[in-house]
C-alpha cells in the first residue's frame, strides 16, 4: 500500500475480500473440528451463533469500510480498528479480561467499543472524524485500564497495563491511519 489511490484501495479490497470472509468461516468451523478430536473445545449451540454473530459483525464492517474506502490507508485503517474490536470483544466474552467473564470491570473495555460505535455514527465514517473517533477510543482504553487496575481483581496489574498498551497502541495506529488517508483525500 505505497500509494494512496483509489485503483490501489481497489485491488487490495479484491484480495482482502475472500480472505476475510474465507477466514470468517474457517474461524467458525474450528471449534466444531476440535470439538471432534478433543474433549477440552465444547462449545454449545448458543457460543457458535455468539460468534457466528460476531464473525458476521465484522465481515459486514468490513464490507462498509470497503465501499466507503478510497484510498488504501483508509482500508487499512478500518482493518486494523475492526480486527482490534472484534479480538476485544471475543476475549471478553470468552475468558474475560479480567477475572471472569462476569467482572465488572470487563463492562469498561466493553465501553470502548461503544465508543468506537457510537463515533463512527457521528463521524459518518468519515477518514478526519474516524482519526478523531480513534483517538477517543484510545482514551477510553486506557481509561479502562486504569479504573479496571484500582479495581477489586485477581487479574495481574502487570497484565492488564499490557493488554490496554496493545489496544491503546491498535487505536492509535489506525487514527494514524485515517489521519493519512484524510489528508490523500484532501490532496486528491
Amino acid at each position: 500500500m505505497t500509494h494512496d489511490t483509489y485503483r490501489n484501495a481497489i485491488a487490495w479490497i479484491r484480495v482482502l475480500r475472500p480472505l476475510v470472509w474465507g477466514g470468517a468461516a474457517l474461524l467458525l468451523l474450528t471449534p466444531w473440528v476440535a470439538m471432534r478430536f478433543t474433549d477440552e473445545v465444547t462449545w454449545t449451540g448458543g457460543d457458535f451463533v455468539v460468534f457466528g454473530a460476531m464473525l458476521l459483525a465484522g465481515c459486514v464492517a468490513f464490507e462498509t469500510t470497503a465501499r466507503v474506502a478510497r484510498v488504501p490507508s483508509y482500508l487499512l485503517a478500518g482493518a486494523i480498528s475492526i480486527g482490534a474490536g472484534f479480538l476485544l470483544l471475543w476475549a471478553n466474552l470468552a475468558v474475560g479480561i479480567v477475572d471472569e467473564p462476569g467482572h465488572r470491570a470487563n463492562l469498561l473495555f466493553l465501553g470502548v467499543l461503544v465508543v468506537g460505535a457510537l463515533g463512527a455514527g457521528v463521524a459518518r465514517l468519515q477518514a478526519r472524524g474516524m482519526s478523531r473517533v480513534l483517538v477517543a477510543m484510545a482514551l477510553a482504553q486506557m481509561a479502562a485500564g486504569g479504573i479496571a487496575m484500582g479495581m477489586d481483581t485477581q487479574e495481574s496489574p502487570t497484565f492488564v497495563l499490557a493488554f490496554t498498551g496493545l489496544y491503546v497502541v491498535a487505536w492509535l495506529l489506525s487514527a494514524l491511519l485515517f489521519h493519512k488517508a484524510a489528508r490523500a483525500l484532501a490532496a486528491g
